[in-house]
């Protein structure tokens, strides 16, 4: 099963996350998507911060990993960590991402 997992992070620390994932074959592809303006609930409070949104691109096998690692480098307490399964792509992609994640 292939994933697309979104994470939200402050925008400084969005390059060093997509790069470590890719680098260590947790993930095939991060698009890093910068501009967001995220509005949410924290403690309580209604709370405003810029983030950067990335689109991770990765293997059912892989996530568990990949979620451990996100946690282990992510700033906030509770990262925003939304795995999404497709089952459709083009066979060449599907065997680029795997062939990525698993070397």
């Amino acid at each position: 099963m292939a994933l697309v997992v979104l994470v939200t992070v402050p925008p400084e620390r969005a390059q060093e996350l997509a790069r470590t994932l890719v680098s260590e074959r947790l993930a095939g592809c991060v698009n890093v998507m910068p501009g967001l303006h995220s509005i949410y609930r924290w403690e309580g409070e209604v709370a405003e911060d810029p983030e950067t949104l990335l689109l991770i691109k990765t293997v059912g096998e892989q996530y568990p990993a990949l979620e451990a690692r996100i946690k282990s480098l992510h700033p906030y307490e509770v990262p925003e960590i939304v795995a999404l399964p497709f089952d459709r792509a083009s066979p060449e992609f599907l065997s680029w991402l795997r062939e990525s994640v698993e070397g």
